[in-house]
């Protein structure tokens, strides 16, 4: 069976000398050594100030609410994955949908203005399949009525954009470092921010508001990275330029085979390769019924990301045209670390023969 993706497993026996640690420190949770270690050597891989490591992606965008004091309605893409509007309906706050642009997939920043109405409070773009969003597009408009900008950046990782960190833009990035994507800690997110106010507010919040053995200053929960977890991902980071390399060549593959068949994302100049998904674009809905039902017969499983779009689920009254046009004819198809050259032209043989 070929699933769309699988989660790097680093070695065993580099991941128990991780493991030996703990048990000699003792320090299983409550930011430990290995957690604080991840936090700064992530901080350095990425090129960003603050790493603040949490148990998942969507307490990530939770926290970054609250940590903005976030309200009323948020402007944000219907096209991603549930946790992005599911969190913010979770906070009480209400997602006002912005359609997406045709090529890149990503919001439409010249839609977002006429949006915006005295109960707005924020914008929270996504940058899709890590393709960099129009940050300075976006950053002027928030400027403009005074908005929050939180940067969902869950495919974002390690993505550059003009030579440095596309997680630098806004007023806080969020990542997932669940199993699936390209950097893990089997569960786990991030919350980063460039500044020391708001990174000191988000580590009370993320333990429960405590400060101190006496000491409590406000609400928060309990949203901290366990010693094990961080083990993980210090033995992932390790592998990363290795994993990079691999997926960067399966797509080189891909596109080679695929050629004019399928259309592909229309990618920022300024964006390094992306890497942690390879989605493709067809013709139409029942394209895309004929290619799965192809595959799933030879049990490759690719996914539907994402559908479908946002803005029918969650009862939205703006009509994002674009982002259900697309929703409809996108397909991801497998992309891990261990894939190889015959596996590739098999899948799109079997696309090619589906089409």
């Amino acid at each position: 069976m070929t699933p769309v993706t699988k989660p790097y497993l680093p070695n065993k026996e580099k991941y128990k000398n991780y493991i030996d640690r703990i048990y000699e420190s003792g320090h299983l949770t409550n930011n430990g050594p290995l957690l604080k270690e991840l936090e700064q050597r992530l901080a350095d891989y990425l090129g960003v100030k603050h790493v603040i490591c949490v148990a998942n992606g969507s307490l990530a965008l939770q926290i970054a609410y609250k940590a903005l004091n976030i309200t009323g309605e948020v402007i944000t893409t219907p096209f991603t994955f549930a946790a992005t509007s599911s969190t913010l309906l979770w906070e009480g706050l209400k997602p006002v949908y912005c359609d997406i642009s045709s090529n890149s997939w990503n919001i439409d920043s010249t839609a977002i203005e006429k949006l915006i109405t005295k109960d707005t409070s924020a914008i929270v773009p996504v940058h899709v399949f890590g393709n960099p969003c129009e940050v300075e597009k976006i950053q002027e408009i928030a400027n403009k009525y005074s908005l929050k900008v939180i940067y969902d950046a869950a495919h974002a990782f390690g993505v550059k954009y003009k030579g440095g960190s596309v997680l630098k833009y806004g007023d806080i990035s969020t990542l997932s470092f669940h199993a699936t994507k390209l950097f893990h800690t089997i569960e786990g997110g991030a919350v980063i921010t460039e500044s020391d106010e708001v990174a000191e507010r988000i580590r009370k919040l993320i333990n429960f508001g405590v400060t101190g053995p006496e000491t409590i200053e406000g609400l928060g929960t309990n949203a901290k990275m366990n010693e094990f977890e961080a083990a993980m991902g210090l033995c992932v980071l390790d592998d990363m330029e290795g994993i990079i390399d691999s997926r960067t060549k399966s797509i080189c593959e891909y596109k080679r085979n695929l050629g004019d068949e399928v259309s592909f994302q229309r990618v920022h100049e300024s964006a390094n390769d992306l890497v942690a998904y390879f989605p493709i674009l067809m013709e139409s809905e029942s394209a895309v019924h004929s290619v799965i039902k192809a595959l799933q017969n030879q049990e490759i499983y690719p996914r539907r990301y994402f559908y479908p779009s946002l803005d029918g689920v969650y009862g939205s009254n703006n009509l994002c045209k674009n982002s259900n046009e697309i929703s409809k004819s996108i397909l991801c198809l497998p992309l891990f670390h261990t894939m190889d050259k015959g596996l590739i032209n098999n899948i799109c043989r079997i696309i090619k023969e589906g089409l």
